[in-house]
């Protein structure tokens, strides 16, 4: 690592930590004696979403979690929770090693997520995201996570 006072190529690392994603490092120059700071981050190549029309689009973790907060709005859902949920969808992308993913693969994690986090919003964005035509398939999928939970659902024709 190059001293950022003398230009020396010589540095020792004093101390490593973890710092968010990366990895923060305390320097001493060899040559001057001064000490610096430096960062050092792993570089990820890129994720790239396949559109539903073919286009393609950098992956961006805020519009996943930007979508996440309009499911859980005024619902008791701590902004970290869902901050850690987008994280983790990322992760898992990355650990695919597949670098282009189809949008479908990312609303279906989505709906994973909000699956476990909370009943209210995944049925929010489901309904969006699949596009429900119909009360009945909408009804359909409220039957399925009550069923889930435990309880019992007859048809749909409102009688027990």
């Amino acid at each position: 690592m190059k001293c950022p006072y003398c230009g020396s190529p010589d540095s020792k690392v004093l101390d490593s930590r973890p710092a968010d994603d990366r990895i923060k490092r305390r320097r001493e120059c060899e040559s001057c004696g001064k000490r610096f700071t430096t960062y050092e981050a792993v570089e990820h190549s890129p994720l790239v979403v396949v559109k539903k029309d073919k286009s393609r689009e950098i992956f961006d973790r805020e519009k996943v979690l930007s979508s996440m907060l309009k499911a859980c709005g005024k619902r008791p859902i701590p902004y970290a929770v869902l901050e850690q949920a987008a994280a983790d969808i990322e992760n898992n992308l990355v650990s695919d090693l597949d670098k282009e993913i189809s949008s479908s693969r990312i609303g279906e994690l989505v709906m994973d997520k909000l699956r476990e986090i909370d009943d209210v919003a995944y049925v929010r964005y489901a309904s969006v995201y699949r596009q429900f035509q119909d009360t009945e398939s909408f009804m359909e999928e409220l039957k399925n996570i009550l069923n889930k939970r435990g309880y019992s659902v007859s048809g749909g024709d409102g009688a027990e």
